[in-house]
């Protein structure tokens, strides 16, 4: 008796999640719920549920689904259709050829010969975007790549729209990009609201960690090393500044009202007096250095460089810069009459353990209460706190926090 195309993928799926090659996949590959559908061509996702053709299924050998199960994860893992949104806006057709480059070569790389998972083929043609130049890249690197070949050759490229199957390059050929395997929702996937969208990013943390526990036991027995490609790629590099922008703006949201007893700063240069709107600047926002022994000279001036920008990207009415390592070391105030010499006149103090919630206390006991916190740290934290009053954001830097999150508040990682 044939194998019907649901229980085929199900079995598939738990082959590769008993494969120590894609062990660390094993949460992912549990995360959202596959569905077997008649109008899907190849396969689907949204970042978080996943769609297979039935015909598609049939079509496909063993090997070449398991690819194709892998890469849906991937999408998923790698949070392509949230993180990278922009470059749908821009070109959505490059946007989904570049996200499925740094798919495929991923999980190429993992397994060239072959021996799990074999690269999907129509005909006995390779049926993905594959090509050498890109490996390591993230998405936006690859999409800039093909946008400036694109632009080069003049051509005119397809619509703003979903990348259906079809040809893709071969490996290291340098061939044009080709059209995608899957269909990426990118609308779905943005179209969550904000609950939906903090319960699934918890849902991928959970699924990483419980990837690498079962990857880790792997390698105890197998006396192996955990591949560490993956994690690399799990932190894809966004623009912490633009994550402060709309962590303030989301702060401020509710208070959109026009105001003449602050002059819109805008105009000032050209003598035009102007209402500016309460919530175009913060009244009070805490600046939380950690200065404890972890962290070097080069991060203690990084940091220092990073808060003036916050200076003048927020331009808060007041703000309160604390350095902290086990308890608070200095508390400085910034406001418009000192603003400009911030860089000059700081002075960090530290070099102890690490407790953040030495600040939390702090900032209790001194009456503090602030729009928002902004905190730089390099994760080497035990206690994050659980009492924190007000909106918080953790800039975590270095490479030994590049995998850490914070329990509470939000997360963003620069190198």
């Amino acid at each position: 008796m044939a194998m019907t195309p649901e229980r085929k993928l199900k079995k598939i799926t738990i082959n590769l999640m008993r494969s120590p090659l894609f062990a660390d996949f094993s949460g992912i590959l549990m995360l959202g719920k596959k569905y077997v559908v008649d109008n899907c061509p190849t396969a689907a996702t949204d970042g978080r549920d996943e769609w297979y053709g039935r015909g598609f299924i049939e079509m496909m050998d063993e090997k070449m689904l398991g690819f194709v199960v892998l890469h849906e994860g991937a999408h998923k893992l790698l949070r392509q259709l949230t993180v990278w949104k922009k470059l749908f806006l821009d070109d959505a057709s490059l946007a989904n050829q570049a996200a499925d480059y740094v798919v495929n070569g991923m999980l190429h790389k993992r397994d060239p010969q072959g021996t799990v998972i074999s690269i999907p083929q129509i005909n006995g043609k390779n049926f993905i975007c594959l090509d050498k130049r890109f490996d390591g890249m993230n998405t936006k690197q690859v999409f800039d790549i093909l946008k400036q070949e694109k632009q080069g050759k003049g051509a005119q490229g397809n619509q703003p729209g979903n990348g259906q199957p079809g040809q893709g390059g071969q490996p290291g050929n340098g061939n044009a990009p080709g059209e995608t395997l899957d269909h990426h929702d990118w609308k779905g996937a943005n179209g969550l609201n904000k609950e939906e969208k903090e319960q699934l990013e918890k849902e991928i943390d959970q699924a990483i960690r419980q990837g690498q526990i079962t990857a880790q036991k792997f390698a105890g027995k197998n006396g192996g090393d955990l591949n560490r490609e993956l994690m690399d790629l799990l932190d894809p590099k966004v623009d912490w500044r633009e994550v402060l922008r709309e962590f303030v703006s989301s702060t401020c949201a509710g208070r959109d009202m026009a105001t003449w007893r602050r002059p819109n700063r805008r105009f000032l240069s050209e003598d035009i007096i102007m209402p500016s709107l309460v919530s175009e600047r913060v009244d009070c926002v805490v600046v939380g250095s950690d200065t404890s022994g972890s962290i070097s000279n080069e991060e203690h001036a990084r940091n220092i460089s990073e808060a003036d920008g916050i200076l003048s990207q927020v331009i808060p009415e007041t703000l309160h810069m604390i350095y902290w390592d086990a308890k608070v070391q200095g508390h400085e105030l910034y406001n418009d009459s000192n603003r400009e010499s911030f860089k000059t006149s700081t002075k960090p103090k530290g070099g102890g353990g690490t407790d953040p919630t030495a600040m939390m206390r702090y900032l209790k006991q001194s009456n503090i209460k602030p729009d928002c916190i902004i905190m730089f740290t390099d994760g080497c934290i035990g206690d994050w706190g659980n009492e924190w009053e007000c909106p918080i954001l953790w800039i975590i830097t270095g490479s030994y926090g590049r995998n850490i999150t914070a329990p509470v508040g939000k997360t963003v990682h620069i190198e």
